[in-house]
């Protein structure tokens, strides 16, 4: 376990919380009760159909430029895809926010509030007013920013890509990036194309900029170093307690 998962020991709220962890996917989910005999079919259920579709097509695995829309594929896939194609990267980038939502979607029958993160990439339904913190790694200003998510926004994706935490590849030097978007598989994807443009500062409004205007992005958040930057509908908070 790298240090990126440190950030959910800060995480507090009223949810049961547990994990289901499947090869590389490990998700902290939060949701009314214990809910792993649903979710841990559903995370199967979708790393076999991404084993499968990759497996026929080998390139969708480790291609870092847009693919073809492919119409026969599963529903999970071709959103991948087209989130892929929105942002201008590979469909793997859209990984881990589909699987969030994938599941997330399925925990919905059975609680009426749910959150399912996936490595910074979160798909979240709530009935009141939630605020989500930002890891951000070493930047002074990681775990110390959060965004005020309103209830009538929900449900939603929040995906944040780092160059400078975990494994995730990424061309730039953002410590987090955090996108919005009702579709956690675009969110995630975006927060990847506009983490590879920053790579200091002065990258951040043309980044955030970007970002924005893609279709179906509410708003987004780049933290680098001790500056941050924020564009769309979008509400920051100061986080000065984290016990």
């Amino acid at each position: 376990m790298y240090q990126r998962r440190s950030y959910r020991n800060l995480f507090r709220n009223e949810l049961f919380m547990f994990e289901v962890c499947v090869g590389e996917t490990d998700l902290w989910i939060g949701c009314t009760k214990d809910l792993t005999s649903l979710a841990l079919p559903k995370v199967r259920r979708a790393r076999s159909i991404l084993s499968n579709y990759i497996a026929r097509h080998p390139v969708f695995a480790v291609t870092l430029e847009p693919v073809p829309m492919d119409k026969s594929a599963p529903v999970l896939i071709q959103k991948m895809i087209k989130s892929a194609q929105a942002a201008g990267t590979g469909p793997m980038a859209a990984v881990a926010g589909v699987i969030s939502q994938f599941v997330g979607e399925a925990l919905l029958k059975e609680s009426e509030q749910v959150f399912v993160e996936n490595g910074g990439d979160i798909y979240i339904f709530s009935d009141k007013p939630r605020t989500i913190g930002i890891f951000a790694g070493n930047s002074p200003l990681s775990n110390r920013i959060a965004v005020k998510i309103p209830k009538d926004m929900f449900p939603l994706g929040i995906c944040t890509s780092s160059g400078t935490v975990g494994h995730s590849l990424s061309f730039g030097k953002a410590d987090a990036v955090t996108v919005l978007s009702k579709d956690a598989a675009l969110a995630d994807a975006v927060a990847t194309a506009t983490g590879n443009k920053i790579k200091n500062s002065n990258d951040v409004k043309t980044a955030l900029n970007f970002a924005i205007n893609i279709d179906g992005i509410i708003g987004a958040v780049a933290i680098i170093g001790d500056k941050v930057g924020a564009v769309g509908n979008i509400e920051l908070a100061k986080v000065s307690n984290q016990g």
